[in-house]
């Protein structure tokens, strides 16, 4: 009983000292309701625990809770907690940064249940504009997240041939593009890994049968190769003469894999329905650039040069007699 008040009040302390600043050494032991002397052993066991707490003396000294190099477990209160979880959602939910659906699932895993409610019903009141990623439920990141964290098996209902059909996966991450989230996961049906939208997801539920995590992919660069090139008719690639960095500022990472080739040269891989339609984006680009694969696609800029070349010959040939028209 002694250990677990002692506790309580070390853990009261550390409130304290995130509260403000600074306290003296006689306002926490009036707070706590002990002796100073309790209060030095209190500091001297939040050090123990990785907590860099300073002391010092004279007029203006006290305590105060420093920085580390290592960050330490931070206590929040009900307010706070609340705050930083309807926030996490919010950020999660409108694509801020993966940072934030990890912090998001790990502070979900610890949130006292009288919480989550009251978290849920602030969060419906947040929304957004402007551009940016594919709204989803951040009740299903959640799930996902925690599901690829804790290595359970996943189920949802995803649309297959326009009708929606139960998948059974054992989740592996979570990407998320500069339009979307994207699930990256080992497809028990088909028995191969599998990129699903989360946004088209349905149902979302995390199962209790943990399994074995298999040999996975890259996720960033699965995911990306194949939003980019593997769902199209046509994939293509071309040697851009324009350092990498360059290029990815004017192509969405969404519409094309750059790989750099040196500090002036990168490779662009990206799909498109038609060749000409990915060849005309390429071009747009402003950069010279070689043809790599497919072979096909040297007849299809030579087609495409020639009609370039008869409009441009039919629109500086003078006109023909009889096409001018008289002015009033």
């Amino acid at each position: 009983m002694d250990e677990r008040r002692t506790t309580e009040r070390v853990l009261t302390l550390l409130g304290l000292l995130q509260q403000r600043r600074a306290w003296s050494g006689p306002e926490l032991a009036d707070r706590l309701g002990v002796t100073a002397r309790t209060v030095r052993r209190d500091v001297e066991r939040l050090r123990t625990l990785g907590y860099p707490v300073h002391a010092a003396l004279g007029v203006g000294g006290g305590y105060r809770l420093g920085r580390g190099q290592d960050l330490p477990p931070l206590l929040l209160d009900d307010e706070e907690a609340i705050a930083t979880a309807v926030s996490l959602l919010a950020g999660a939910a409108a694509g801020s940064g993966d940072a934030a659906l990890r912090a998001l699932t790990k502070l979900d895993q610890v949130l006292p249940t009288r919480l989550r409610h009251e978290v849920r019903t602030l969060s419906g009141s947040v929304e957004f504009f402007g551009a940016g990623r594919t709204p989803v439920d951040p009740e299903v990141l959640i799930t996902l997240a925690g599901a690829c964290r804790d290595e359970v098996e996943a189920g949802f209902d995803y649309p297959s041939g326009g009708t929606p059909r139960p998948r059974r996966v054992e989740p592996h991450r979570l990407v998320a593009s500069d339009r979307r989230w994207y699930l990256l996961a080992y497809d028990l049906d088909r028995d191969d890994w599998r990129t699903f939208r989360v946004d088209r997801m349905t149902a979302v539920a995390a199962r209790t049968w943990r399994f074995r995590p298999r040999p996975a992919p890259d996720a960033a660069q699965y995911v990306q190769e194949g939003v980019t090139s593997r769902v199209y008719a046509h994939r293509a690639r071309f040697l851009v003469h324009a350092p990498a960095d360059t290029v990815r500022a004017q192509v969405p990472s969404s519409a094309a894999v750059v790989s750099e080739r040196g500090e002036d040269r990168c490779e662009v891989v990206s799909g498109a329905a038609s060749l000409d339609r990915v060849l005309m984006h390429v071009l747009l680009l402003g950069h010279e650039f070689e043809l790599l694969d497919p072979p096909e696609l040297q007849a299809r800029c030579l087609a495409l040069a020639e009609k370039l070349r008869s409009v441009a010959v039919s629109a500086a040939a003078p006109p023909r007699p009889g096409d001018e028209r008289a002015e009033a």
